[in-house]
Parts: structure tokens; C-alpha cells; sequence
């Protein structure tokens, strides 16, 4: 006599490590649902990244503006005047030819360009600051006289 027992289950005939790869495999909407999720992240989080990225710029030049101010103070000091027209920044790296108490280079490096890749400008005697100098930046647009120069003077907003 044979006992049955039906206590027990047959294992399935079909593979089982197919079956197991279908249960933890992602289905399209979960896809789609993590797509829109880090896409909304990434609007969210790009305007913060870039927005941070420009006023870094801004301030990298504010100080550069300075650190000019600076060495050309040390110029003036040195010979009594502060150097004269439009490339009076190449005066604090070159001798000029008639200087005779110049004690620069008064910048350990060439002249910079500004954060955005123009050259400072510079013009001695000002016009803005008519007994000193003016120094800008073009600031991001590259033009002058706009809302986004940064200078040594004060800019009517």
C-alpha cells in the first residue's frame, strides 16, 4: 500500500532563478517614477549651483579690484603718482622707463583677467575718481557702463 501525502508540494517544473530575476527586476513605471524624481531634484538643485557660481565670480573680482587698489597704492607711494592711462596695470609688473624709484613688481603675477576672461580696466586720471584712478570689470556681459560692472567707485543702480 502506497501512503499519499498530500501535505507535500511538488516543486514547480519551470525554472525558479527566472522567476526570482522577474520579482526583483524594476518594472517601467518605478523607472519613470525615479526619472521625475531626480529630475525635479536637479531643477531644483542647478539654479542654487549656478547662482552660487556667479556671485563667486562677482566677489573674486570685488577682490581683485582690491588687491589692484593695493599695489597701486604701493606705486604711488613709491613714486608719487599713480601710473598713467589705459595700461597703467602693466606698471606694477614692468618697470616703466622713467622710473627711477620703482620698487615693484608691486603684483607677484602678471595682470589677471577678470572671472569672465576680459581685462580690468584701468584709466588714470579717472573719471569717476579724477585725483586717483578707475579700475572695473566688465563684469559677465563684457560691456561697459551696464548694471553688472563691478569698480572702485561707487555705480548709480
Amino acid at each position: 500500500m502506497k501512503l499519499r501525502n498530500s501535505s507535500v508540494k511538488q516543486a514547480p517544473i519551470f525554472n525558479t532563478s527566472y522567476q526570482r530575476r522577474a520579482e526583483q527586476a524594476f518594472t517601467l513605471i518605478e523607472l519613470m517614477l525615479v526619472i521625475v524624481i531626480l529630475g525635479i531634484l536637479a531643477a531644483i538643485v542647478v539654479p542654487k549651483f549656478s547662482g552660487s557660481t556667479e556671485r563667486a565670480r562677482i566677489a573674486a573680482a570685488q577682490s581683485q579690484i582690491a588687491n589692484f587698489g593695493t599695489a597701486l597704492d604701493a606705486f604711488e607711494v613709491d613714486m608719487g603718482y599713480y601710473p598713467k592711462g589705459k595700461n597703467g596695470l602693466l606698471d606694477l609688473v614692468q618697470q616703466p622707463r622713467d622710473a627711477q624709484n620703482w620698487h615693484g613688481p608691486y603684483l607677484k603675477l602678471d595682470v589677471p583677467p577678470d572671472p569672465w576672461g576680459h581685462p580690468y580696466i584701468y584709466e588714470c586720471p579717472g573719471k569717476h575718481n579724477p585725483s586717483g584712478y578707475d579700475l572695473m570689470s566688465a563684469g559677465p556681459d563684457g560691456r561697459t557702463e551696464s548694471d553688472d560692472d563691478i569698480a572702485n567707485w561707487q555705480q548709480k543702480k
